[in-house]
Protein backbone atom coordinates (compact mmCIF):
# COMPACT_ATOMS: atom_id res chain seq x y z
CA UNK A 1 0.00 0.00 0.00
CA UNK A 2 1.43 3.37 -1.01
CA UNK A 3 0.86 6.01 1.61
CA UNK A 4 2.18 9.43 0.67
CA UNK A 5 1.19 10.78 4.06
CA UNK A 6 4.31 9.39 5.70
CA UNK A 7 6.67 12.04 7.00
CA UNK A 8 10.45 11.73 6.85
CA UNK A 9 12.83 14.14 8.55
CA UNK A 10 16.34 14.57 7.17
CA UNK A 11 18.65 15.61 10.02
CA UNK A 12 21.77 17.42 8.79
CA UNK A 13 24.27 16.82 11.59
CA UNK A 14 27.34 18.87 10.69
CA UNK A 15 27.58 22.35 12.17
CA UNK A 16 31.16 23.20 11.27
CA UNK A 17 31.94 26.30 9.22
CA UNK A 18 32.68 25.46 5.58
CA UNK A 19 31.10 22.08 6.11
CA UNK A 20 30.87 19.51 3.34
CA UNK A 21 27.29 18.69 4.31
CA UNK A 22 25.91 21.47 2.09
CA UNK A 23 27.29 19.76 -1.02
CA UNK A 24 25.69 16.48 0.03
CA UNK A 25 22.36 18.09 0.93
CA UNK A 26 22.21 19.57 -2.59
CA UNK A 27 22.66 16.06 -3.99
CA UNK A 28 20.51 14.15 -1.49
CA UNK A 29 17.38 16.29 -1.09
CA UNK A 30 16.29 16.08 -4.77
CA UNK A 31 16.75 12.29 -4.67
CA UNK A 32 14.66 12.03 -1.53
CA UNK A 33 11.98 14.37 -2.86
CA UNK A 34 11.43 12.26 -5.97
CA UNK A 35 9.97 9.44 -3.87
CA UNK A 36 6.21 9.53 -3.69
CA UNK A 37 5.76 7.73 -0.41
CA UNK A 38 6.74 10.48 2.01
CA UNK A 39 6.81 14.18 2.68
CA UNK A 40 10.31 15.46 3.46
CA UNK A 41 11.27 17.97 6.15
CA UNK A 42 14.90 19.07 6.51
CA UNK A 43 16.17 19.81 10.02
CA UNK A 44 19.61 21.39 9.69
CA UNK A 45 21.37 21.63 13.05
CA UNK A 46 23.08 24.84 11.91
CA UNK A 47 19.64 26.47 11.84
CA UNK A 48 18.17 24.93 15.01
CA UNK A 49 18.27 27.00 18.18
CA UNK A 50 19.24 24.47 20.85
CA UNK A 51 19.28 25.24 24.57
CA UNK A 52 22.66 24.71 26.19
CA UNK A 53 21.28 22.94 29.24
CA UNK A 54 19.88 19.43 29.15
CA UNK A 55 16.52 18.78 30.75
CA UNK A 56 15.66 15.33 32.06
CA UNK A 57 13.37 13.57 29.61
CA UNK A 58 14.07 16.03 26.83
CA UNK A 59 13.34 19.68 26.20
CA UNK A 60 11.09 21.30 23.63
CA UNK A 61 12.96 23.00 20.81
CA UNK A 62 11.84 24.80 17.69
CA UNK A 63 11.86 21.47 15.81
CA UNK A 64 10.30 19.20 18.45
CA UNK A 65 7.00 19.25 16.55
CA UNK A 66 8.67 18.19 13.31
CA UNK A 67 10.38 15.29 15.07
CA UNK A 68 7.22 14.21 16.88
CA UNK A 69 5.21 14.23 13.62
CA UNK A 70 7.84 12.23 11.72
CA UNK A 71 7.35 8.60 10.79
CA UNK A 72 11.04 8.07 9.97
CA UNK A 73 14.42 9.79 9.99
CA UNK A 74 17.43 10.02 7.69
CA UNK A 75 20.54 11.28 9.47
CA UNK A 76 23.23 12.83 7.26
CA UNK A 77 26.33 12.69 9.41
CA UNK A 78 30.04 13.14 9.00
CA UNK A 79 32.57 11.11 10.90
CA UNK A 80 35.03 13.07 13.01
CA UNK A 81 37.85 11.07 14.62
CA UNK A 82 35.82 7.83 14.39
CA UNK A 83 32.80 9.47 16.00
CA UNK A 84 29.80 11.62 15.19
CA UNK A 85 29.45 15.37 15.82
CA UNK A 86 28.99 16.60 19.39
CA UNK A 87 26.14 18.87 18.30
CA UNK A 88 24.24 15.81 17.03
CA UNK A 89 24.62 14.11 20.43
CA UNK A 90 23.33 17.24 22.13
CA UNK A 91 20.38 17.36 19.71
CA UNK A 92 19.52 13.70 20.34
CA UNK A 93 19.74 14.15 24.10
CA UNK A 94 17.42 17.18 24.05
CA UNK A 95 14.67 15.06 22.52
CA UNK A 96 13.50 11.71 23.79
CA UNK A 97 9.95 10.65 23.02
CA UNK A 98 10.15 12.04 19.48
CA UNK A 99 12.42 9.16 18.34
CA UNK A 100 10.54 6.30 20.01
CA UNK A 101 9.22 3.45 17.86
CA UNK A 102 10.38 5.08 14.64
CA UNK A 103 13.02 3.99 12.13
CA UNK A 104 16.28 5.82 11.52
CA UNK A 105 18.67 5.37 8.63
CA UNK A 106 21.96 7.03 7.80
CA UNK A 107 23.83 8.70 4.99
CA UNK A 108 27.32 8.97 6.42
CA UNK A 109 30.55 10.33 5.07
CA UNK A 110 34.18 10.46 5.99
CA UNK A 111 37.67 10.37 4.55
CA UNK A 112 38.38 6.65 4.67
CA UNK A 113 35.62 4.71 6.34
CA UNK A 114 32.68 6.55 4.81
CA UNK A 115 31.42 7.40 8.28
CA UNK A 116 30.62 3.86 9.39
CA UNK A 117 32.32 4.35 12.77
CA UNK A 118 29.97 7.25 13.49
CA UNK A 119 26.96 5.18 12.40
CA UNK A 120 27.90 2.27 14.66
CA UNK A 121 28.04 4.63 17.64
CA UNK A 122 24.73 6.22 16.65
CA UNK A 123 23.04 2.81 16.47
CA UNK A 124 23.56 2.28 20.20
CA UNK A 125 22.31 5.78 21.01
CA UNK A 126 19.15 5.33 18.94
CA UNK A 127 18.52 1.94 20.55
CA UNK A 128 18.47 3.68 23.93
CA UNK A 129 16.02 6.23 22.48
CA UNK A 130 13.75 3.27 21.51
CA UNK A 131 14.24 3.87 17.78
CA UNK A 132 14.97 1.18 15.19
CA UNK A 133 17.95 1.64 12.90
CA UNK A 134 18.02 0.13 9.44
CA UNK A 135 20.59 -2.42 8.45
CA UNK A 136 21.16 -0.69 5.11
CA UNK A 137 22.90 2.68 5.05
CA UNK A 138 24.69 4.85 2.50
CA UNK A 139 28.38 5.32 3.38
CA UNK A 140 30.29 7.85 1.28
CA UNK A 141 34.04 7.36 1.46
CA UNK A 142 36.08 10.45 0.64
CA UNK A 143 33.16 12.24 -1.05
CA UNK A 144 35.14 15.46 -1.56
CA UNK A 145 37.05 13.63 -4.31
CA UNK A 146 33.76 13.25 -6.20
CA UNK A 147 32.91 16.95 -6.45
CA UNK A 148 32.95 18.50 -9.92
CA UNK A 149 34.42 21.91 -10.69
CA UNK A 150 30.90 23.40 -10.46
CA UNK A 151 30.64 22.21 -6.84
CA UNK A 152 28.22 19.37 -7.55
CA UNK A 153 28.67 15.96 -5.93
CA UNK A 154 28.72 13.05 -8.39
CA UNK A 155 28.15 9.76 -6.56
CA UNK A 156 30.26 6.73 -7.26
CA UNK A 157 28.98 3.54 -8.86
CA UNK A 158 26.37 1.82 -6.73
CA UNK A 159 25.72 4.80 -4.44
CA UNK A 160 22.24 5.56 -5.75
CA UNK A 161 21.40 1.84 -5.73
CA UNK A 162 22.47 1.76 -2.07
CA UNK A 163 20.23 4.76 -1.40
CA UNK A 164 17.28 3.01 -3.04
CA UNK A 165 17.83 -0.16 -0.99
CA UNK A 166 18.14 1.93 2.17
CA UNK A 167 14.93 3.85 1.44
CA UNK A 168 13.06 0.64 0.64
CA UNK A 169 14.01 -0.73 4.05
CA UNK A 170 13.20 2.59 5.72
CA UNK A 171 9.75 2.60 4.11
CA UNK A 172 8.98 -0.90 5.38
CA UNK A 173 9.94 0.07 8.91
CA UNK A 174 8.11 3.42 8.70
CA UNK A 175 4.84 1.80 7.61
CA UNK A 176 5.15 -1.10 10.04
CA UNK A 177 6.05 0.97 13.08
CA UNK A 178 3.43 3.61 12.32
CA UNK A 179 0.80 0.88 12.16
CA UNK A 180 2.00 -0.35 15.54
CA UNK A 181 2.03 3.13 17.07
CA UNK A 182 -1.50 3.80 15.84
CA UNK A 183 -2.76 0.43 17.10
CA UNK A 184 -1.39 1.11 20.56
CA UNK A 185 -2.70 4.68 20.58
CA UNK A 186 -6.23 3.47 19.71
CA UNK A 187 -6.72 0.04 21.26
CA UNK A 188 -9.86 -1.80 20.25
CA UNK A 189 -12.47 -2.19 22.98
Amino acid sequence: MIDSSLSVVLVVASTRPQRFADVLVSWLVPLLEQHGWFELTVVDLVKVNLPTELVAGGAPTDVSGNLAAADAFVVLTPEYNHGYPAQLKHFLDLHYAEWARKPVTFVSYGAGSGGVHAVEQLRSVFTELRATTTRNIVALSNPSARVRSDGRFVPGPGTEDALEATLTELRWWAETLRTGRLAIARPEV
